[in-house]
Protein backbone atom coordinates (compact mmCIF):
# COMPACT_ATOMS: atom_id res chain seq x y z
CA UNK A 1 0.00 0.00 0.00
CA UNK A 2 1.81 3.70 -0.98
CA UNK A 3 2.41 5.45 1.84
CA UNK A 4 -0.16 8.95 1.97
CA UNK A 5 2.61 11.86 2.37
CA UNK A 6 0.37 14.81 1.50
CA UNK A 7 -3.50 16.15 2.36
CA UNK A 8 -5.32 17.43 -0.13
CA UNK A 9 -8.96 19.59 0.50
CA UNK A 10 -10.67 16.24 -0.21
CA UNK A 11 -9.09 15.04 3.11
CA UNK A 12 -10.51 17.53 5.56
CA UNK A 13 -14.09 18.33 6.48
CA UNK A 14 -15.92 21.29 5.96
CA UNK A 15 -16.44 23.96 8.78
CA UNK A 16 -20.08 22.42 9.55
CA UNK A 17 -18.57 19.44 9.65
CA UNK A 18 -15.36 19.34 11.61
CA UNK A 19 -17.38 21.40 14.24
CA UNK A 20 -19.87 18.50 15.04
CA UNK A 21 -16.52 15.74 14.27
CA UNK A 22 -13.97 18.02 16.66
CA UNK A 23 -14.83 17.01 20.49
CA UNK A 24 -14.18 13.01 19.51
CA UNK A 25 -11.17 13.80 16.97
CA UNK A 26 -9.58 16.32 19.16
CA UNK A 27 -9.97 13.82 21.95
CA UNK A 28 -8.39 10.78 19.15
CA UNK A 29 -5.93 13.05 18.44
CA UNK A 30 -4.32 14.11 21.65
CA UNK A 31 -4.11 10.13 22.70
CA UNK A 32 -2.30 9.67 19.65
CA UNK A 33 -0.03 12.71 19.87
CA UNK A 34 1.40 10.76 23.31
CA UNK A 35 3.02 8.27 21.23
CA UNK A 36 5.27 10.37 18.85
CA UNK A 37 6.43 12.92 21.37
CA UNK A 38 9.37 12.83 23.18
CA UNK A 39 11.20 15.06 25.65
CA UNK A 40 14.61 15.67 26.27
CA UNK A 41 15.70 17.48 29.80
CA UNK A 42 12.31 18.36 30.83
CA UNK A 43 12.28 21.77 28.78
CA UNK A 44 13.18 20.44 24.90
CA UNK A 45 9.78 18.72 23.86
CA UNK A 46 9.41 17.06 20.11
CA UNK A 47 6.49 16.30 18.49
CA UNK A 48 6.73 14.02 15.78
CA UNK A 49 4.41 15.04 13.31
CA UNK A 50 2.54 12.66 10.53
CA UNK A 51 -0.34 13.02 8.24
CA UNK A 52 -2.86 12.68 11.50
CA UNK A 53 -1.00 15.50 13.55
CA UNK A 54 -0.97 17.82 10.54
CA UNK A 55 -4.44 17.12 9.76
CA UNK A 56 -5.68 17.82 12.85
CA UNK A 57 -3.33 21.60 13.21
CA UNK A 58 -4.88 22.56 9.68
CA UNK A 59 -8.45 21.68 10.52
CA UNK A 60 -8.05 24.27 14.20
CA UNK A 61 -6.33 26.68 11.90
CA UNK A 62 -9.38 26.60 9.71
CA UNK A 63 -11.61 26.37 12.54
CA UNK A 64 -10.17 29.50 14.21
CA UNK A 65 -9.56 31.53 11.27
CA UNK A 66 -13.12 30.80 10.00
CA UNK A 67 -11.51 29.94 6.65
CA UNK A 68 -13.95 28.64 4.01
CA UNK A 69 -12.44 30.30 0.76
CA UNK A 70 -11.00 27.22 -1.61
CA UNK A 71 -7.90 28.98 -1.90
CA UNK A 72 -7.33 30.16 1.51
CA UNK A 73 -7.52 26.64 2.62
CA UNK A 74 -5.46 25.44 -0.43
CA UNK A 75 -2.76 28.13 1.34
CA UNK A 76 -3.16 26.17 4.47
CA UNK A 77 -2.76 22.83 2.73
CA UNK A 78 0.70 23.61 1.15
CA UNK A 79 2.42 25.51 4.21
CA UNK A 80 1.52 22.07 6.49
CA UNK A 81 2.23 19.26 3.92
CA UNK A 82 5.91 19.88 4.23
CA UNK A 83 5.63 19.06 7.60
CA UNK A 84 4.29 15.34 6.80
CA UNK A 85 6.81 12.34 6.45
CA UNK A 86 7.95 10.95 3.01
CA UNK A 87 8.83 7.24 3.87
CA UNK A 88 12.16 8.49 4.13
CA UNK A 89 12.60 10.97 6.99
CA UNK A 90 11.01 11.95 10.01
CA UNK A 91 9.72 15.26 10.67
CA UNK A 92 9.19 17.31 14.12
CA UNK A 93 8.32 20.34 15.63
CA UNK A 94 10.82 21.19 18.34
CA UNK A 95 9.63 23.26 21.18
CA UNK A 96 11.56 24.44 24.39
CA UNK A 97 9.26 25.11 26.93
CA UNK A 98 10.00 26.90 30.08
CA UNK A 99 7.12 28.57 32.34
CA UNK A 100 8.92 31.41 33.77
CA UNK A 101 9.29 34.05 31.04
CA UNK A 102 12.62 35.76 32.27
CA UNK A 103 14.02 32.21 32.85
CA UNK A 104 12.93 31.49 29.16
CA UNK A 105 13.87 34.59 28.06
CA UNK A 106 17.62 33.38 29.33
CA UNK A 107 17.87 30.13 28.66
CA UNK A 108 16.58 31.09 24.75
CA UNK A 109 19.90 33.11 24.82
CA UNK A 110 22.05 30.27 25.72
CA UNK A 111 20.22 27.90 23.43
CA UNK A 112 21.46 30.08 20.38
CA UNK A 113 22.11 27.17 17.75
CA UNK A 114 20.44 24.07 19.46
CA UNK A 115 19.07 23.52 16.22
CA UNK A 116 22.09 22.24 14.98
CA UNK A 117 23.23 20.40 18.24
CA UNK A 118 20.40 17.74 17.91
CA UNK A 119 20.71 14.25 16.36
CA UNK A 120 18.96 10.85 16.48
CA UNK A 121 20.63 7.69 15.84
CA UNK A 122 19.69 4.07 14.72
CA UNK A 123 22.05 1.39 16.38
CA UNK A 124 25.51 2.69 16.27
CA UNK A 125 25.26 3.69 12.83
CA UNK A 126 26.24 7.30 11.79
CA UNK A 127 24.44 10.39 13.57
CA UNK A 128 21.46 11.63 11.88
CA UNK A 129 21.47 16.01 12.01
CA UNK A 130 18.76 17.51 11.24
CA UNK A 131 17.87 19.90 8.49
CA UNK A 132 15.94 22.52 10.13
CA UNK A 133 13.29 25.63 9.59
CA UNK A 134 13.53 25.33 6.03
CA UNK A 135 10.27 27.70 6.07
CA UNK A 136 12.59 30.37 7.29
CA UNK A 137 14.79 31.82 9.68
CA UNK A 138 13.90 31.21 13.31
CA UNK A 139 17.55 32.40 15.19
CA UNK A 140 18.58 35.90 15.19
CA UNK A 141 21.85 37.52 16.34
CA UNK A 142 20.71 37.23 20.04
CA UNK A 143 18.46 33.96 20.88
CA UNK A 144 16.78 31.28 19.38
CA UNK A 145 13.87 30.83 18.64
CA UNK A 146 11.35 28.48 21.21
CA UNK A 147 9.72 26.26 18.33
CA UNK A 148 11.80 24.83 15.07
CA UNK A 149 11.26 22.45 12.28
CA UNK A 150 12.59 19.58 11.72
CA UNK A 151 13.66 17.05 9.14
CA UNK A 152 15.45 13.80 9.81
CA UNK A 153 16.76 12.07 6.71
CA UNK A 154 17.36 8.42 6.98
CA UNK A 155 19.53 6.29 5.33
CA UNK A 156 18.33 3.02 3.87
CA UNK A 157 20.04 1.26 6.28
CA UNK A 158 19.28 3.22 8.64
CA UNK A 159 15.47 2.80 8.35
CA UNK A 160 15.94 -1.46 7.61
CA UNK A 161 17.98 -1.32 11.50
CA UNK A 162 15.12 0.70 12.81
CA UNK A 163 12.15 -1.30 11.28
CA UNK A 164 14.20 -4.34 12.31
CA UNK A 165 13.97 -3.60 15.87
CA UNK A 166 17.18 -1.44 16.19
CA UNK A 167 17.65 0.90 19.19
CA UNK A 168 16.47 4.61 18.08
CA UNK A 169 18.18 7.00 20.37
CA UNK A 170 17.94 11.65 20.16
CA UNK A 171 19.87 13.77 21.41
CA UNK A 172 20.82 17.34 21.86
CA UNK A 173 24.91 17.82 22.46
CA UNK A 174 24.38 21.12 24.60
CA UNK A 175 25.59 21.26 28.36
CA UNK A 176 22.36 23.30 28.81
CA UNK A 177 20.38 20.39 28.57
CA UNK A 178 20.91 17.96 31.13
CA UNK A 179 20.36 14.73 30.65
CA UNK A 180 20.80 15.19 26.86
CA UNK A 181 20.60 11.79 25.41
CA UNK A 182 17.03 9.86 25.39
CA UNK A 183 16.68 6.03 24.38
CA UNK A 184 13.27 6.10 22.22
CA UNK A 185 11.21 2.77 23.69
CA UNK A 186 7.75 1.63 22.54
CA UNK A 187 5.12 2.53 21.78
CA UNK A 188 7.15 5.54 20.36
CA UNK A 189 9.46 3.89 18.73
CA UNK A 190 6.94 1.51 17.02
CA UNK A 191 5.14 4.61 15.94
CA UNK A 192 8.08 6.26 14.53
CA UNK A 193 9.23 3.30 12.36
CA UNK A 194 5.88 2.93 11.06
CA UNK A 195 6.83 6.56 9.41
CA UNK A 196 8.98 5.15 6.94
CA UNK A 197 8.64 2.87 3.82
CA UNK A 198 9.64 -0.27 3.75
CA UNK A 199 13.10 -0.63 2.03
Amino acid sequence: MTQQTHLTREDLWSLEQYSVKRPEFRKEVMAYKKNRQVTVADSARFCFEDLTTIRYQIQEILRVEKVFEAADIQEEIDSYNPLIPDGKNLKATFMLEYDDIDERKVMLQKLKGVERQVWMQVNNLPKIVPISDEDLERENEEKTSSVHFMRFEFSDEAISALRAGGTLTLGIDSEFLQPNVVQIEDPVKSALAADFASV
